[in-house]
Parts: structure tokens; sequence; C-alpha cells
């Protein structure tokens, strides 16, 4: 990239565009690039030539189903990096009909012999995430790889913890990759805990931000 072109994409990430429904293809590539090296959903995912098409088809679900409905999907206006922030009033169980509709798209994303491992990190990731206090849970923050590195990514939280800051509100987060742990705690996040959501499984860390 040229820099006149990284210096435009800092800018769109300090004042994001709403993703419509309409940008539901364009965010889960972004997403499914940005992920593509993730800890965790190498985990889970299936481990065969369908992967990178199964991440993409399972980041099309979580956008259409839960993401865009519930939440706050943010984005620089031509696009390379993705946050999704949830309010946690809509955390909880979900109606049987919703996760019998995601259901096929889980068991491609994971395969038979990695299904057990997403429910484990399910599971796992409720228990740990602290419901006593309402708080915006930032659900993904994702950048290209070919543009990690650039600053974009901490000027997209910036610009969604303003939102959060405004509205008096706690944040949470997890965290699968250790190396974004200093980012985050820039930005006023501290560990509240480390788990392993099942056996073999890579590390996550549990990250809070008091309201400001």
């Amino acid at each position: 990239m040229t820099d006149a072109e990284i210096e435009a994409l800092r800018r769109g990430a300090e004042a994001p565009v709403d993703a419509r429904p309409e940008d539901i293809a364009a965010v889960a590539e972004d997403l499914s690039a940005s992920f593509q090296s993730d800890p965790q959903f190498n985990w889970f995912l299936r481990d065969d030539a369908r992967k990178p098409a199964a991440r993409l088809a399972f980041f099309k679900m979580l956008l259409g189903e839960i993401a865009l409905p519930d939440g706050m999907v943010s984005r620089p206006a031509a696009g390379g990096a993705v946050s999704i922030w949830l309010p946690s009033e809509s955390l909880g169980p979900n109606p049987l009909w919703k996760e019998l509709r995601a259901l096929p798209a889980i068991l491609r994303a994971t395969g038979l012999a990695r299904f057990s491992r997403i429910m484990a990190m399910r599971e796992a990731m409720d228990k740990y995430h602290p419901m006593d206090r309402p708080h915006a849970y930032l659900w993904f923050l994702g950048v290209r790889p070919e543009v990690q590195g650039l600053g974009v990514g901490s000027r997209l939280l910036a610009a969604g913890l303003a939102k959060v800051d405004a509205e008096g509100r706690h944040a949470f987060l997890e965290s699968s990759n250790i190396a974004n742990v200093p980012l985050y705690r820039r930005y006023g996040f501290e560990v509240i805990r480390e788990y392993n959501p099942g056996p073999g499984a890579p590390p996550i860390w549990a990250m809070w931000r008091e309201a400001r």
C-alpha cells in the first residue's frame, strides 16, 4: 500500500461507518482474513482443504444472525478492518429455533471431529463472562494481515471505546492472542482471568475495563 492509502485507512478507522446487511459479504471477508492465524479458530475449525471456505461461511452466519441484528458492526468505509460490539443485555441462552438454524453452519465450520471443541469453547466463554454488571462486549476486532501493525486496529478500538464511554458503560473482551493483550491494556482493559476452553486448547485472556 502507498503512504496515502495507509493514511486514508487510518482516518477511516478513526471515523468508522456502520456496516449494513448488504455489507455482510465484504465484512465477512475481512474477518475471515483477519482470523486465519488465530489460535482459537485454528483449534476448533475443521482442518482440511475446506477450512478457508468454512471460516468465511461461519463469519457470514455470525454477522447475519447475531452481530448486525443485536450489535454495532463498525469498519473503515474502504474496509480492511472490523469491530463488533454487543450489549451484554443481548447475551444469554438462545431460543431453540435460533440454535437449530445456526447448527448446520457450525457443523460445516468444525466438521464432526471438532464439533465438541466449539461447544467446549462456548461453555467456557459463557462460564467466565462476567454478567453481574451491564457492559459493552467487544466480540471481535479484526484487521486484515496486510494492514496489521499500521495503527488501524488501535484507531478502530479507540473509536468504539469513545461510544462506550459516552454511554458510561463498562467493557469486556476475550483475547486469544497474548500479543494483543498489551494493546488492550493501553486502552484501560485489565486481565481478570486466563483459561483454557478445553483439553489442548490455547489459552484465552478475559479482560475488563471500568466505565469512564
